[in-house]
């Protein structure tokens, strides 16, 4: 999942012109906050949808016969599109080469890149639906912070508890390894079990208890590590949802994260009654916060949405 970025951060990573043209493209292409902003990036969207649906509408073949320039004509017209935001995008900030290396700038990149390249090689036409991933902008524009905050908590979870689920996928990796091994001496090459990768296979599949068929013990003893196995993966499958469901727990019950922010370096995510920066020790503005759910808030108080 990528870092949510706020406008804040996304001034002092990429650098944003004081003045002129570019301060105002600026404003209007990187941030959502503006009404010529919100109006840019729903353009924007309603583009990418359009395009993606035009590729897949131009691979039915019936349909591609009939409207074939049409399709041709819409999809130039969309990469133009993209190339000239792309590029405007390099154009107003200040460190534009951090733009490009960075995740939506690779993107961006790559979604402006099959049509042009279908000049040499015609197949590559259709992978224009990796402007999907461009959809993640819609978090920007609908300021869906109550979804941001709920999977920050779960990513938070997530990442207290990896050292936990790496031990628990390397025995998983270990059981899957003992019983391939096992039913490949057991079942053999006669019966399906033709090495042990192969049985390995056979070993997930039973485990997860998904149990595709397409590889069966015949005889009694593997048809009794199979039950035994699948029986194994009942319980397998509940012990990382309890490690997950604890640190959820206690990432919920910590405090939750306020976006009080130093004036200074803008560092964001400081205590409700911290009085200086913890990143750079310059002091604090008055916390305002009118949200009741975290601490300083008014009692009993409302709400607003971004």
């Amino acid at each position: 999942m990528p870092h949510r970025e706020t406008n804040q951060t996304l001034r002092q990573r990429l650098g944003r012109p004081e003045t002129g043209w570019r301060e105002r493209w600026y404003t209007i292409i990187f941030e959502a906050d503006t009404r010529e902003g919100r109006l840019f990036d729903i353009t924007l969207l309603v583009a990418i949808v359009a395009s993606v649906l035009i590729v897949m509408v131009d691979s039915l073949q019936g349909v591609n016969e009939h409207l074939r320039t049409l399709f041709t004509v819409l999809e130039w017209m969309f990469t133009l599109l993209f190339t000239a935001e792309y590029v405007m995008r390099i154009l107003v900030v200040q460190r534009p080469w951090r733009y490009v290396f960075s995740f939506f700038g690779v993107i961006d990149f790559i979604s402006i890149m099959p049509t042009w390249l279908a000049f040499f090689l015609p197949e590559l036409a259709f992978l224009i639906d990796v402007r999907l991933l461009r959809l993640l902008r819609v978090f920007r524009i609908l300021k869906l912070t109550v979804y941001f905050e709920e999977a920050e908590i779960l990513y938070r979870a997530l990442a207290n508890s990896r050292r936990k689920i790496f031990v628990f996928l390397g025995t998983v990796f270990i059981i899957t390894v003992i019983l391939g091994t096992v039913m490949y001496v057991v079942e053999g090459p006669q019966h399906g079990f033709t090495s042990i990768p192969v049985s390995m296979y056979w070993a997930v599949v039973t485990l997860t208890t998904t149990g595709f068929g397409d590889m069966v013990p015949k005889t009694p003893l593997g048809q009794f590590i199979t039950s035994l196995t699948i029986l194994l993966g009942y319980g397998i499958i509940a012990f990382p949802t309890g490690i997950v469901g604890a640190e959820l727990a206690a990432s919920i019950m910590k405090r939750p994260l306020t976006t009080r922010t130093c004036t200074h370096c803008l560092t964001e995510g400081h205590d409700a009654d911290a009085l200086y920066c913890k990143h750079c020790g310059s002091k604090l503005p008055e916390y305002q916060n009118d949200r009741p759910e975290v601490p300083g808030g008014p009692a009993g108080g409302r709400r607003k949405d971004a």
